[in-house]
């Protein structure tokens, strides 16, 4: 990690990585950043789920651009935002949230009918757009990410800090 007085995210403790897993286990969507086909930043809200594993889920219709963008270059970012408790509603800023480096990889055609499933039953709503030709699940593996748990309290987490492998790099490393 850098310099400790210039770099005001910590090194993250058994709390932060429960919590940043909490985060995700809760999540029904998220904001995804790709980059398009000139090479600029965009930005979408997209569905979001985990599977059994933990491991975050994306649905996302293949006639979208961020999913163009994701076909030509896997790698993006997610931001996802810890549930709005009575006391925050309206106040984005006061909730924990966690920001994560992704490689988006479609799910294969085996793997596909138990995970939808699996997504419809959390989100039965979602039937709506699930069954629709051009929407896929796509897996998001992190490779690192940043928690914002609140002032003072800011984490640079690895994919293993999340329970995901033992890429040990972190953002910013």
């Amino acid at each position: 990690m850098t310099d400790p007085v210039s770099d005001p995210h910590r090194t993250p403790d058994a709390e932060a990585n429960a919590q940043a897993r909490a985060i995700l286990a809760t999540a029904r969507d998220a904001v995804l950043s790709v980059l398009d086909s000139r090479g600029w930043p965009m930005v979408s809200r997209i569905a979001l789920q985990v599977d059994a594993g933990g491991q975050p889920l994306a649905m996302l219709s293949d006639l979208a651009l961020h999913t163009a963008a994701l076909r030509a270059d896997p790698r993006a970012a997610l931001l996802v935002d810890a549930p709005a408790t009575e006391g925050q509603r309206g106040m984005s800023l006061t909730r924990a949230r966690l920001s994560l480096q992704v490689e988006a990889h479609p799910v294969s055609p085996a793997e596909d009918e138990a995970l939808r499933r699996a997504w419809l039953a959390r989100d039965p709503k979602a039937q709506v757009y699930a069954r629709l030709a051009d929407f896929r699940l796509w897996r998001m593996r992190p490779r690192g990410g940043l928690l914002n748990a609140g002032f003072g309290r800011a984490y640079r987490l690895s994919a293993a800090d999340l329970g995901f492998g033992r890429h040990d790099e972190r953002p910013g490393d």
